[in-house]
Formats: structure tokens, sequence, C-alpha cells
């Protein structure tokens, strides 16, 4: 801070370019456990370090790991006591939720993205019967999928869907979506 500002604690000097506005504290989640760090303040609220960079890609990868967890169908209470277990701090199963809130939205965005005119030569597609909770119940529901070979011979997803059931009506469904 006395580099950012050009003056150290209570010296006055013409090249200040700012004051202290005391500390904040910053929790980083690290191998070792959690971290409460001070972190000091401006009172502009322009310093900012670098310091917390790689500790962000840390939390963030930490984060990206507990969605895996929900997606492969742990549940949220077994992500609490997981985290607990690596990290030595639990998230609750509301932060847990929270987070998969999040998750929807990215697979809402990536399930809406345009395919821009690709021809794709074969169509393969498949259902997979999950169990969904809906109205506080466990329900089975078709999870539809569609998947294309392009014409260098890769496969790419073109999309998903949730069906109550593989019929007829959920597939016309799928493919006037994907038209």
């Amino acid at each position: 801070m006395s580099e950012h500002l050009t003056a150290g604690h209570y010296e006055r000097s013409s090249d200040r370019k700012g004051y202290r506005n005391g500390y904040r504290t910053r929790s980083i989640y690290a191998r070792i456990g959690k971290l409460v760090l001070r972190v000091p303040q401006s009172r502009g609220g322009e310093f900012s370090t670098d310091l917390f960079s790689p500790y962000q890609r840390s939390e963030q990868a930490l984060v990206l790991a507990m969605m895996e967890m929900v997606m492969q169908g742990v549940s949220t209470r077994r992500v609490e006591k997981v985290t607990e277990e690596l990290c030595g701090e639990s998230f609750s199963k509301s932060a847990v939720s929270r987070l998969c809130t999040n998750l929807d939205v990215r697979v809402a965005a990536w399930n809406e993205r345009r395919l821009d005119d690709r021809l794709f030569p074969f169509l393969i597609v498949d259902a997979l019967v999950i169990k969904v909770l809906t109205d506080g119940r466990v329900v089975p529901m078709s999870g539809l999928i569609a998947s294309g070979i392009n014409e260098d011979g890769n496969r790419v997803i073109l999309g998903m869907m949730v069906g109550n059931s593989e019929t007829k009506s959920t597939w016309a469904a799928l493919f006037g979506w994907l038209k």
C-alpha cells in the first residue's frame, strides 16, 4: 500500500496519491485449508493486488468441482461433507444449490447456441432415463440427446432436452427445436 500511495504510514508528502482506509478480510481456500487475510484498502478504492489471482483460479476450480459432483448425481449434503474433508471448510447445501443455479444458466446458454449452418451428414440420437425432482417428488424422465458427425468426422453434441417419456411427440419436439 505504501508503494501504491507513494507514502508510508502517517507520512506527509506532496507526492502522496491517496489515503489508507483500513483493511477488509478476505478468505481463501488453499490446499492447507482456509486462510483469512487482511487486505489494505485506500479511500478511492483503486488499490488492488495481484496476490489473489492464482487463488481465485483455485477457488474457481473448487466451485467447478462442486458443480461437477452435483452433475454426477452426488447429493448436495454429500457435496457439503466432501468439501469439508478437502478444505476443512464446509459449504452449506443451500450454497451448493445456488452454485448449481449458475450451472443451469450456463447449460441453457450452451443449449441455445447457434450451430452456424454447419453440415452434419450423420445424426445420432439417444435417450436416457433419468430421475428428476419435480414438485417435491422424484419422477423418471427421458433425457434426449442429439449429436452429429461433422464433415471432418468429429462428433458434436447438438442439443439435449428433457421429456416426459421417449415417445414420438417428444422426439418430434427435439427435432423441431433443433431445426
